[in-house]
């Protein structure tokens, strides 16, 4: 059973009150931490060395403890039955913690064990839990709470709390769901650190955010390892990690690095941009370039530049000259490779593996040798120069540059590997004199990046989110999984989502390339956010794109509001955008522009999705967007105007893939979804007299 309190019941209700109070005094003591934290003296630390660090921890903290009058300190609270040996206890459940000055918790932090039966509690398994409350929040004011009696037994019933601050109304960048974290969802985000984890997420089931709360529980579970190893967010595009960029410093994270993999790829490991992407690959020669057979032509290439020994070493040292045959050589070089090196260690290696053969040489010869002799014969000219000629040093970008430019160095390295067919499409149809004026396509870039790998090993983070992973090619896939030789990955997407042509096939297969065959995949279908008048349409598609995965089903008790008009797009979007709510006006990519003059033209104030306009916050800020139909993935809006759906079909390569890309834009609306056909709606949906008004 439930009871129900609001600031509605007048000013007897005491119970509300003290919620009341205890909010405003939880804000007053984070406030007090905060001032506490301002007065400490990172000069008293010592040396310089001691003094940078303590600061940086200071600031750090400082950030940590920010408040945000428009944001609830906690949302929920837990109390525990007393029992033999136990106390009854109540907890406050929180963002962050907030301690009193005794050190007493006022609010516990959402990521404690203790916090834990908040999200797993049932009336079937309580977890020691006597009554779980949530409460319902106005601009940060505490207005009302709702509480579920555990120790009954009985199931709990619908909740108005939970469903309102899901379905809540929102404008701007996307926000927290740690209020509304659902138990198989909390399963994902307190899942350990060792453990990989791959998210098959329908529309609406929240993968996004599951991930994005793993990252900060794991923050939380492990800072110290992740603090010194990092914690990367991967996103498909600029727009989607602004969308993104509010949730972690929320919660209170601001250590995770965010980034594209176009941005990835392009710095590489040191962070330092070397090549520019000035050109886009056909559909088919990026889709060859992006495939895990250009790993094995890339190594060929880059070894075969190991020459065969033809002659011996010949060191001359005080009175005689030592000698180190080619076969000896050979035997050395085939021992570093045995070792699995990288290619710059093992040139490094080289001079002192030779160096050692002179010594034994020299030791057979009765004399008496000492590492010093090594040394200083590992750094002697003859060594030197025949390392150089034996193992030259390479550089990544002209490599790479050189398999695309010259058809006989791509036949070397890739014959018995691609047929003549895909060698013939695989260079450049105009090759550059140079590597620095080569146009490079972002899958050219990717190759780059396993380049520099093969001839130094690429440092590894503790843990990377990546979402939209099912469209990352398996050259793609590998960039992130030598970013986590060492790590975990937890691994965000929708088979059916999937609209590059050189998408995953299946998450087995994703996985392998991100060397993580063993890593559980979950698949959430239970749709919190899109409505069912909204998803059941949109499902229609899957038997054409996905037909192996379960329908999403919705799970709000509202259905949504779907329907299908042939009014102009300007008046649609005037009249929807009188809603409250977030708006996207989403059209073909084609069609943006001449929809932006439209819109400008009669006066309607919005924003264009993917434009640089240098002020990252205007994007999602506005109350309407126009949104290119390639950039909808991964966001959502209150309300949805989509133009012309076969359009949006056409305007991929296949037709698998362009309706692919409609259920993407179909599952965008959280409440409204207005279908504007230029002509008829695509068949695959079914005819307009079968949608919903």
């Amino acid at each position: 059973m439930s009871r129900d309190r609001t600031a509605d019941a007048g000013p007897d209700d005491a119970e509300l009150a003290a919620e009341v109070e205890h909010l405003a005094e939880s804000r007053r003591q984070l406030a007090r931490m905060r001032r506490r934290t301002a007065s400490l003296d990172a000069g008293a630390a010592g040396d310089w060395v001691s003094q940078e660090v303590l600061t940086a921890s200071l600031a750090l903290r400082m950030e940590q403890l920010a408040d945000d009058p428009t944001v609830p300190l906690f949302f929920g609270r837990l109390e525990t039955g007393a029992g033999p040996g136990t106390e009854a206890e109540s907890l406050h459940i929180g963002r962050r913690h907030v301690s009193d000055e005794l050190g007493d918790p006022l609010v516990v932090d959402w990521r404690a064990p203790v916090s834990l039966p908040f999200y797993r509690a049932s009336a079937r398994e309580p977890m020691g839990v006597r009554v779980r409350r949530r409460y319902g929040f106005q601009l940060g004011r505490l207005t009302a709470f709702e509480d579920e009696d555990l120790g009954s037994g009985d199931e709990a019933g619908f909740s108005e709390i939970l469903e309102s601050e899901i379905e809540r109304p929102r404008v701007g960048p996307m926000r927290d769901i740690v209020a509304t974290i659902q138990p198989e969802q909390d399963v994902i985000v307190r899942a350990e650190l060792a453990r990989t984890i791959c998210v098959q997420g329908a529309p609406g089931t929240g993968k996004t955010a599951v991930g994005l709360h793993r990252a900060a529980y794991l923050l939380y579970a492990h800072r110290d390892q992740l603090r010194r190893q990092g914690v990367l967010v991967v996103g498909p595009n600029a727009s989607f990690l602004r969308y993104i960029r509010d949730v972690l410093p929320a919660l209170g994270e601001i250590e995770a690095t965010q980034s594209t993999i176009d941005e990835l790829v392009v710095a590489g490991a040191s962070g330092k941009r070397t090549v520019e992407v000035r050109a886009t690959d056909p559909a088919a020669v990026a889709v060859l370039k992006g495939d895990a057979r250009m790993a094995v032509v890339l190594e060929r290439a880059l070894w075969g530049r190991v020459a065969t020994p033809a002659e011996s070493l010949v060191v001359p040292w005080g009175a005689r000259r030592w000698r180190v045959t080619a076969d000896d050589v050979a035997a050395v070089l085939a021992g570093l490779r045995a070792r699995g090196v990288r290619y710059d260690a093992g040139r490094a290696m080289l001079p002192q593996a030779l160096a050692h053969r002179v010594l034994a040489a020299m030791a057979d010869g009765g004399e008496s040798p000492d590492d010093r002799v090594q040394d200083a014969v590992a750094r002697s000219r003859p060594v030197r120069d025949y390392v150089k000629q034996l193992w030259p040093p390479v550089d990544p970008a002209r490599l790479v540059w050189a398999l695309l430019s010259d058809p006989a160095a791509l036949e070397a390295a890739a014959g018995g590997v691609l047929d003549p067919a895909e060698r013939e499409v695989l260079g450049w149809a105009e090759p550059s004199r140079a590597p620095g004026s080569a146009r490079w396509s972002l899958a050219d870039v990717v190759l780059l990046d396993e380049a520099r790998d093969l001839l130094n090993r690429t440092p590894s983070l503790a843990h990377i989110v990546v979402d939209e992973a099912q469209d990352l090619s398996p050259m793609m896939l590998r960039a992130l999984a030598r970013r986590a030789s060492t790590g975990s990955l937890t691994v965000l997407g929708d088979l059916a989502q999937a609209t590059t042509p050189w998408a995953t096939r299946s998450w087995a297969e994703a996985l392998g390339h991100l060397g993580k065959p063993d890593a559980h995949v979950e698949q959430l279908t239970r749709g919190f956010r899109v409505p069912g008048e909204v998803i059941e349409y949109a499902a229609r598609l899957l038997p054409h794109i996905a037909p192996d995965l379960e329908p999403p089903t919705s799970v709000r008790r509202s259905r949504g509001e779907l329907d299908v008009t042939s009014d102009p797009v300007v008046d649609v979007a005037l009249r929807v955008g009188e809603r409250v709510g977030s708006v996207a006006v989403i059209v073909p990519d084609a069609r943006v522009e001449p929809v932006a003059v439209a819109l400008h033209d009669a006066g309607v104030p919005f924003a264009r999705l993917g434009e640089d306009r240098g002020d990252e916050a205007s994007e999602f800020d506005a109350h309407l967007d126009l949104v290119p139909a390639s950039l909808a993935k991964g966001l959502e809006f209150d309300h949805v105007v989509l133009l012309d759906p076969e359009g949006i079909v056409d305007g991929e390569p296949d037709r698998v893939t362009g309706l692919r890309r409609l259920y993407v834009c179909l599952t965008r609306a959280v409440t409204s979804l207005t279908l504007l056909p230029d002509g008829d709606l695509p068949a695959e949906l079914g005819p307009p007299d079968a949608v919903g008004r």
